[in-house]
């Protein structure tokens, strides 16, 4: 909710970190480049090589946090998300270069924003100058979808489709609001997490907006490898955590929910050979055994996407089509 007083909003942006060091630099020199007062919080999440030490030889000011143990995306964001004390969070992908001024445009949407406006949602763009996300979009299964990604620039819309939340590359929140509702959930290694805060997000009453400037440059598939097996299950464990944990089989979209994950499945297995999607899914949805969501929000959710639309929403080209 907006702050009653004339201070201006504080801002953390928590950078997750594991290897990558010709992503991270950059990235962090645009966050340190920014036109608004920003404290940047690095977490580096056990990485395979030395790039903790460089970040905190090239980069001293900035606080950086080690973490003992390969923890995943969800709980690194978290702990620096804690070790924080901003009103706003920013999560920032350690392949996004930032333009100066995206923090100060958070800012400004979140000091002009409606008290119950949680969320926020930057405009990214692909290193060839397409739209990369201008947040998520979610079906009536739940099943949640990058908004414009490939799209050109000219087909952005910050309101149609329905916004859900943020996408994780870059993703602002209200700390208050966090509070609230819970951080990211720790059962999800990585993919699907902004999702499920999202729901929980709508599910508080709380709204999103979406920024229509573009806000900076997202590399893509810097940790896991884009269409690599380890990142097909690592979003299938995601997807069959959320089946269950909010409970999308027992509603009446729950048939779609069946019919259109046999088809990614089948396709998956049919096409690469890859049990990938499937193992995830399974583990994903053994994992989420006990863990409790309030009803599926009835906000947020585009419920006029259909079976055929949300199984063509998968394919790589929907949006520049």
């Amino acid at each position: 909710m907006p702050d009653t007083d004339t201070d201006q909003v504080t801002i953390d942006a928590v950078v997750p970190v594991y290897g990558g060091w010709q992503h991270v630099e950059p990235c962090l020199k645009a966050l340190a480049s920014q036109t608004y007062p920003v404290n940047v919080i690095v977490i580096d999440d056990c990485g395979p090589d030395d790039t903790a030490d460089r970040v905190a030889a090239a980069f001293p000011e900035l606080t950086l946090l080690r973490n003992e143990t390969n923890r995943g995306f969800a709980a690194t964001c978290n702990r620096g998300i804690r070790e924080g004390s901003a009103d706003v969070v920013v999560l920032v992908n350690s392949d996004v270069i930032a333009e100066a001024t995206l923090m100060a445009d958070i800012a400004a949407a979140f000091e002009a924003a409606p008290a119950d406006v949680a969320s926020v949602c930057p405009l990214l763009t692909t290193p060839a100058g397409l739209v990369d996300s201008q947040g998520i979009t979610a079906d009536p299964t739940c099943a949640g979808f990058v908004r414009f990604h490939g799209a050109p620039l000219s087909r952005q819309n910050p309101a149609d489709p329905i916004v859900l939340g943020p996408y994780g590359a870059v993703a602002a929140y209200r700390r208050r609001a966090l509070d609230e509702v819970g951080l990211l959930d720790e059962g999800i290694f990585m993919y699907g997490e902004e999702l499920d805060l999202a729901l929980r997000l709508r599910a508080g009453g709380y709204g999103t907006l979406a920024l229509d400037q573009p806000g900076g440059v997202h590399i893509g598939g810097a940790s896991a490898g884009e269409g690599t097996p380890r990142q097909i299950r690592l979003a299938g464990f995601g997807r069959g955590y959320l089946l269950r944990a909010w409970g999308v089989l027992g509603t009446r979209h729950g048939a779609m929910a069946l019919a259109i994950e046999a088809i990614v499945v089948l396709r998956r297995l049919i096409l690469k050979r890859d049990a990938s999607a499937l193992v995830g899914r399974i583990q994903g949805w053994r994992a989420a055994k006990g863990v409790e969501r309030p009803q599926i929000p009835a906000e947020g959710i585009d419920r006029s996407i259909g079976f055929r639309q949300s199984i063509g929403m998968r394919s790589a080209g929907y949006w520049s089509s």
